[in-house]
């Protein structure tokens, strides 16, 4: 018995398929936005994120030396994030690092609103989100 030739079917004709393509992407277009829009969000909340972590030790740090007080850490740590386009931080500290002794553990808090930093005018994904960060370092001198 001889084998028989695959059964190849047509293609309909081009003039079948008019706006097919436009319908496809109606459908994903707006799938795909949201996707990119979420993912530059994201990426805006790790971003601050960082920074935030980062001015929270700058303000340890100043904190932490002999002649740091609790508001020249702050104005550090806030005009760290405010250098890096992360305006509007909370920053609070504790103990006061003037009444600290040495060896006292100091702790710089940051908070800022993500609405407050979003390049979305809008932010869809994580809006009433409060981003924070935190850094501990021990008063220096001696005991």
């Amino acid at each position: 018995m001889a084998a028989q030739p695959p059964i190849r079917r047509r293609r309909p004709p081009a003039q079948q398929r008019t706006g097919a393509a436009a319908v496809e992407f109606a459908i994903v277009a707006p799938l795909f936005f949201m996707m990119v829009l979420g993912c530059i969000e994201i990426g805006r909340a790790l971003m601050v994120q960082q920074v935030l972590v980062n001015a929270s030790r700058v303000g340890a740090r100043e904190a932490a030396t002999l002649t740091g007080t609790g508001s020249s850490a702050q104005t550090a740590a806030v005009n760290y994030a405010a250098g890096a386009s992360v305006p509007g931080v909370a920053a609070s500290v504790a103990p006061d690092p003037t009444t600290a002794e040495a060896g006292d553990l100091i702790t710089v808090r940051l908070s800022v609103d993500f609405a407050d930093v979003s390049w979305s005018p809008t932010p869809w994904f994580l809006s009433g989100t409060t981003l924070e960060a935190q850094s501990v370092m021990r008063k220096e001198g001696f005991k």
